[in-house]
């Protein structure tokens, strides 16, 4: 029975009210954050500085002698301030904290080849992992397929809040994670060899440049049907998307850099376990490293990783940034602020760690216009930290997406 009929006198206010309830605009969050030293990743630190957030972007930096706290703001206090931090390279929220079937969604076994397989399909965003970086300071993920395929799939770039894909959204479709080296071969029956990968992938690789040609034929009647998986490739190929290719072997790095000589590719190097072998090829390749986790076990194609070779790469002026990669076991997941710390216990720049953790990322991906560092008009992502980030013992203690905190460190709950 409808409300008018029972109260006909009292419709117009009801109308009035829902009117009111769901036309109001909720008051936009003004938060002031005061701290000691402020990494800014767009210049030098800040001593004794402040950072204004209004409507989801960083509205004021500087020195709180410069800055007054307008009324109405609310206002947290910290030790070190530093932009949200960046994961280059996960699979999490679409692998899961319980390492079951149902939380399983990074590395599809049908088929070695599989690069219609879209992450956007897959990600759950109310995955526990996903609140475990948030609550580590990692505010901004590039995550989809996991290595271990020829192509195993798309990546994307999402924030770590939001209560759908859609709310998290950055970046649909950033790359085709593709795999050279012995681990294709424990998941697939084919290809049996390296040597057979490469040529499975650049067999697609160029019928996605014949499926292009024909699909601008001036007579529709002559353009092929869609093809998802050549629609993928070819937008790689196109530059519209990257490779990320696995590479941890030496063979097999040098096997990626002639991939992208020949079809023109966009490269991002994933892993690169043997790198400290090809400082000078990578120079002149000028190809950034998502270096492998700094704490990866070291067996198979990785035996050969070590905790200092983001410190050589980095030194040698080749770009790096870290990732917490792919982890088969339980917890499914490292973070990469202590992935950091370790490469700066053996020789990395604290200076290059942080960059490597939120401007350079930001740029290598391409979403440096909204995240990874603190400029005015910037998504208003930061971290508050009680001690220095690479500090065992300090930790983040406020952590804010677009102006909203979504993670508060208790220590009295600990």
């Amino acid at each position: 029975m409808k409300a008018q009929h029972v109260f006909p006198e009292l419709l117009p206010v009801f109308l009035i009210l829902i009117f009111t309830v769901f036309s109001a605009t909720p008051a936009a969050a003004q938060i002031a954050v005061t701290a000691e030293t402020i990494y800014t990743m767009d210049g030098d630190p800040i001593f004794d500085g402040i950072v204004l957030m209004r409507d989801g972007r960083i509205e004021q930096v500087g020195m709180q002698n410069d800055i007054s706290i307008p009324d109405g703001y609310d206002h947290y206090e910290a030790r070190i301030i530093t932009p949200g931090l960046i994961d280059a390279r996960t699979v999490v929220g679409l692998a899961g904290y319980y390492n079951q079937d149902h939380d399983q969604d990074q590395l599809e076994f049908s088929h070695a080849i599989q690069p219609d397989l879209r992450a956007f399909d897959a990600y759950n965003a109310r995955e526990e992992l996903v609140g475990f970086l948030r609550d580590n300071g990692i505010t901004t993920i590039h995550t989809g397929h996991a290595p271990g395929a020829v192509v195993s799939g798309q990546t994307m770039i999402v924030k770590t809040a939001g209560r759908n894909v859609a709310d998290a959204i950055i970046d649909s479709t950033t790359a085709l994670s593709i795999t050279l080296g012995s681990v294709v071969r424990s998941n697939y029956s084919t290809p049996g060899t390296r040597s057979k990968g490469i040529a499975m992938l650049r067999q697609e690789l160029i019928r996605a440049q014949e499926y292009t040609e024909k699909r601008r034929d001036e007579d529709a009647g002559k353009r092929p049907d869609r093809d998802l998986k050549l629609d993928a490739l070819a937008d790689m190929l196109a530059g519209n998307t990257f490779a990320l290719i696995t590479a941890q072997r030496s063979h097999d790095i040098m096997a990626a850099l002639r991939l992208r000589d020949e079809f023109g590719f966009p490269l991002l190097l994933d892993g690169a376990a043997e790198s400290f072998l090809l400082i000078d090829e990578l120079l002149e390749a000028d190809v950034p490293v998502i270096i492998h986790p700094t704490m990866v076990r070291t067996r198979g194609d990785t035996e050969n990783a070590a905790f200092d070779t983001a410190g050589k790469l980095s030194e040698a002026g080749i770009p790096i940034v870290f990732q917490s990669g792919y982890e088969s076991y339980v917890p499914k997941t490292r973070v990469v602020l202590f992935e950091a710390a370790v490469a700066v216990g053996n020789g990395l720049d604290p200076d290059d760690a942080l960059r490597a953790l939120t401007i350079e990322p930001a740029r290598i991906l391409n979403i440096d216009n909204r995240v990874g560092s603190l400029r005015p008009g910037k998504d208003a992502d930061l971290v508050l930290f009680n001690g220095d980030p690479f500090e065992y013992t300090s930790r983040p203690t406020h952590v804010f997406i677009n102006g909203t905190l979504v993670s508060e460190y208790d220590a009295d709950k600990q």
